[in-house]
């Protein structure tokens, strides 16, 4: 996969989602993606450190192996229908969104209010590219080899 995983939720994002985060921001799209970018590195960074962690370890392996499990993909961001639809990686990472989004306004200075509700938006955008990539995989013959797949970078 040559896009990075930011890449591919920008792009799942689309331009609509962007402008309201923007919007939520006080930017515009061009202000916007950069945040979105931090926002999904922390929120990968925070799921990473999950697994990492004895306390959590067990519950995010069970959500990965739904997301990478054969059964069909679900569709895009619209298909979630909310949290609720997204299974066992949408809690934790809507678990994991608030202290993603303080690590990003503190790194920004972009109040804690506004940045937690663009990392809401961003939630079911970034299920949705997991989802993707663990589709991809299961259809080139491959299962998805858990977190670092689903993610890319370190950790693969």
């Amino acid at each position: 996969m040559s896009e990075t995983f930011e890449d591919e939720v920008l792009n799942e994002l689309g331009d609509d989602r962007l402008q309201e985060i923007a919007g939520l921001l006080g930017t515009d799209p061009a202000g916007a993606r950069p945040v979105v970018g931090r926002s999904v590195a922390e929120l990968s960074g925070e799921l990473r450190q999950a697994a990492a962690e004895p306390a959590s370890a067990d519950e995010v392996r069970a959500a990965v192996d739904e997301v990478t499990s054969a059964e069909p993909p679900l569709q895009g961001v619209a298909g979630f229908g909310g949290l609720a639809a997204g299974g066992l990686m949408a809690g934790v990472l809507g678990r994991l969104a608030r202290p993603a989004a303080n690590a990003i306004a503190r790194k920004t200075g972009i109040p804690a209010a506004a940045v937690s509700r663009a990392v809401d938006i961003l939630v079911p955008v970034v299920l949705a590219v997991m989802t993707k990539r663990a589709a991809t995989k299961r259809s080139g013959g491959a299962a998805a080899d858990g977190l670092g797949d689903l993610l890319g970078g370190p950790g693969k």
